[in-house]
């Protein structure tokens, strides 16, 4: 079983007369800056010149600095970037500033698992990674409670680093929830497997098959797209809100019963053997140093054509139409 770490054991009097740096502004780094500050604490956002994301902080009142001059005054430094531009803003703008007794926190822990961020030796490696986007760390922190976290330590110079990153939980609401004690290993390794085999890849694939067995079959795309992606909502969040036996107890017993007789035709033991190929390809590097390359190349044109060959499928076209017949749904930019 996990170790969890909860508000009684953190002490956020250890960020007093600290300074944190946020660097980035994006979903976690506007719910982190704004948690710790209303906790009390000393913060300032770190970002590029001219970026978009400056006249928002500044609004909510957070002091907004340089990247460079974040890392030369903060003793906290907390990286919410991108993992594809972590590796640059830290050999641009950080790197020149670790010195003993500071402390780099990651939210994810891509390049610091793969070797792509290395601090020096005198220097706390820390990790906590809320476990909900950054809209929902912010709103149920406002509402007195706070969303679970994962703590990891990489590298204790100074003796306290799991006290400090405990601290800074605290501040941002996780021990509230929870903070479950992981590693950075486990941490980056799981969150790219689920990423890869369920959430994202999984499921999209899933549905853009399952849309287009049904369209060959001659049935009308709209009902395509009703049966094999807009009610994947109602699973999810009965799934979410009590897990799988939640879910077979509030469908029907006709699904349930097509859920236990033909699931495993789908996902077979030939599945299973490809995942533990794609959990091997994550476990020993070869994704991230594609990931690198592809980053690296410059322009990212495979991954880019990749996105646009997938935004033009059939069930994007007729998503797109059916969603503007529901009021309900949030607007976003389609």
């Amino acid at each position: 079983m996990a170790t969890i770490f909860y508000d009684k054991d953190a002490d956020i009097g250890l960020l007093k007369g600290k300074l944190i740096a946020i660097i980035g502004y994006g979903s976690q780094g506007h719910a982190h800056a704004l948690n710790l500050k209303d906790s009390g604490m000393d913060v300032v956002v770190g970002l590029h010149e001219g970026s978009r994301s400056a006249p928002r902080a500044k609004e909510a009142g957070l002091k907004v600095i340089s990247v460079d001059q974040a890392g030369a005054d903060a003793d906290i430094i907390m990286m919410l970037v991108p993992d594809q531009t972590a590796k640059q803003v830290y050999d641009d703008s950080l790197v020149k500033h670790m010195k003993a007794g500071k402390t780099i926190m990651w939210a994810h822990g891509f390049n610091v698992h793969y070797n792509q961020v290395t601090a020096p030796a005198d220097v706390d490696v820390s990790m906590i990674a809320p476990k909900a986007p950054g809209h929902m760390v912010r709103q149920v922190f406002t509402e007195g409670s706070g969303t679970p976290c994962l703590v990891a330590i990489a590298q204790d110079a100074s003796g306290r680093a799991r006290d400090i990153a405990l601290a800074y939980s605290k501040g941002i609401g996780g021990t509230r929830a929870g903070t479950l004690l992981t590693t950075f290993k486990e941490e980056t390794e799981t969150d790219l497997f689920g990423e890869q085999v369920v959430l994202c890849g999984g499921i999209a694939h899933l549905m853009e098959a399952a849309f287009d067995t049904l369209v060959e079959a001659g049935y009308q795309p709209e009902s395509a797209y009703f049966e094999c992606l807009h009610e994947m909502k109602l699973i999810v969040d009965l799934m979410y809100a009590g897990g799988l036996k939640y879910m077979r107890y509030s469908i029907s017993d006709t699904a349930e019963y097509g859920d236990y007789k033909i699931g495993p035709r789908i996902v077979t033991d030939e599945t299973k053997a490809e995942m533990k190929k794609i959990l091997a390809e994550i476990q020993n590097g070869s994704f991230a140093s594609e990931w690198v390359a592809e980053n690296r190349a410059g322009g990212r044109a495979n991954f880019l054509a990749q996105r646009r060959l997938h935004a033009d499928m059939q069930i994007e076209t007729v998503g797109k139409e059916l969603r503007s017949m529901m009021s309900w749904l949030p607007k976003v930019r389609e």
